[in-house]
């Protein structure tokens, strides 16, 4: 999945797909060092400097506008990049949420680290569903609030410090969006079903 896709200026993404290409930047470097950042933006973010943590969140998530971009400019693109981008993504999110949940065990704020925690189930469970209807031969790209949306909303509200408001509504969005996928892949599902049950 890639971050903001078909929201960045196309010629700006494609000059700097070139630039990585010339400087013979592969996408699985762009990939592991999306992931590295988002590991030190926690670190940052656990030790207290949301400010920084934030930046960062956002500077390192915003490889992922071009892993895939170069793999498709260089022929490289394969079912294995896509996977280990997948699962970069889910862990660079994860361990993101991570590090505020543990600032704020720290600091004694229960609700927030809640909210982190149930954030974090909810990104995944989006991210899941759409994974399990893929495998039943469904096309579920929907949702409300997609990895692009949740990766803006904390670098800002870590840039901003508006943690506790901005922490109940990813936990509440994102569990929302799983829910929403699931009921559109649920009655999809079931329409097949029924389809197929009405031809024998």
């Amino acid at each position: 999945m890639t971050l903001l896709q078909g929201r960045a200026p196309a010629p700006v993404v494609a000059a700097i797909v070139r630039l990585f290409v010339a400087l013979r930047v592969t996408p699985t470097m762009l990939t592991v060092a999306g992931f590295v950042g988002n590991v030190v933006a926690a670190w940052l973010i656990a030790d207290g400097a949301l400010f920084a943590g934030g930046v960062l969140v956002l500077v390192a998530s915003g490889l992922d506008l071009f892993d895939g971009a170069v793999a498709r400019a260089t022929g490289t693109a394969s079912r294995f990049g896509a996977l280990f981008d997948s699962t970069l993504d889910r862990m660079s999110e994860a361990v993101v949420l991570f590090g505020i949940a543990w600032h704020f065990v720290a600091l004694g704020r229960a609700e927030e680290a809640s909210l982190a925690f149930a954030a974090v189930v909810g990104s995944l469970l989006v991210s899941y569903v759409r994974a399990r209807a893929e495998g039943l031969g469904l096309t579920l790209k929907d949702g409300l609030f997609t990895r692009s949306e949740r990766v803006v909303l904390t670098g800002a509200m870590l840039i901003t410090g508006w943690m506790r408001g901005g922490l109940w509504v990813l936990a509440v969005l994102s569990l929302f969006t799983a829910f929403q996928r699931l009921w559109i892949a649920s009655r999809a599902l079931l329409r097949e079903d029924d389809a197929a049950k009405g031809t024998h």
